[in-house]
């Protein structure tokens, strides 16, 4: 039900937008808006091509969906696989990697399950065993399907524990029920730095290189959908893995940490 009404909502607001003057719709994960980078990113692609952006931040499933419903006119997201797969079905052009971090476990300090460490994978066999309190996504985002990945490879699929719980919904939210409730949770650094309720909640698994995170961008076909505003949201596409907009990228720090690493220009 909560996906279905975010998707209600997106469709309300491209209808808006589409009424509005230059602008371009960014279907969009969740974490690069909450990690505060397109406050940071947007304003400089404004300055140097006179487009405004309009994001609408989704979990990358639905915000892919988006794509293939021509409701956007460029898909910035973070799964890889369900990128190529929508790129490999005509809906969107080719991607684009454009940036990366990674993803961290985050937990009570005190570690009830004992999981502090990197190895992800030995993580989740100690917190399905303690039956710890992990709060998931649930939302078919980027996220949630690292996540899912993870649980897969450690053989766990369908036994997670009985503290294991999905929210349907974005990255910021589920910080706010992990902290309220001293559970676990995957999430992206970027979100992470940026949050302020953090309460007892802390990183205890990272440097795990399968947590690396990968963002691609990509423009809507027009092939598929000739309404959309092909020339402005390749515009986008090119200032995003260009020297100018990956030297944004790069300078986005919170507490002097970065952020995000750009990497453009690699399929």
């Amino acid at each position: 039900m909560k996906v279905l009404k975010s998707a209600v909502a997106a469709a309300l607001l491209v209808a808006t937008l589409a009424a509005q003057g230059q602008s371009i719709v960014v279907a969009s994960t969740t974490s690069t808006e909450q990690s505060g980078l397109f406050a940071y990113l947007l304003p400089e692609f404004k300055k140097a091509s006179g487009i405004e952006v309009k994001v609408v931040a989704l979990g990358t499933g639905q915000a892919i969906d988006m794509g293939r419903r021509g409701d956007a006119d460029v898909l910035f997201v973070h799964d890889q696989v369900a990128e190529e797969k929508v790129v490999a079905e005509g809906f969107a052009v080719k991607r684009f990697a454009v940036m990366y971090n990674d993803f961290v476990l985050i937990g009570p300090a005190a570690d009830p399950a004992k999981t502090k460490g990197n190895d992800i994978v030995e993580a989740l066999k100690k917190l399905a065993s303690a039956n710890a309190a992990f709060v998931s996504r649930g939302d078919k985002s980027g996220t949630h399907a690292a996540e899912l990945r993870f649980w897969s490879m450690a053989g766990l699929a369908d036994k997670k524990g009985s503290g294991y719980k999905e929210c349907g919904c974005g990255m910021g939210p589920a910080l706010n029920i992990a902290s309220s409730s001293s559970a676990y949770l995957l999430a992206d650094r970027g979100t992470w730095l940026n949050f302020r309720n953090r309460g007892d909640l802390a990183v205890l698994v990272e440097g795990d290189k399968r947590l690396f995170n990968q963002y691609g961008v990509m423009r809507v076909n027009p092939a598929k959908h000739p309404h959309v505003k092909t020339a402005d949201g390749q515009k986008f596409v090119d200032w995003v893995v260009s020297p100018a907009g990956q030297n944004v990228i790069a300078g986005y720090k919170i507490g002097g940490e970065p952020v995000f690493f750009p990497n453009a220009n690699k399929p």
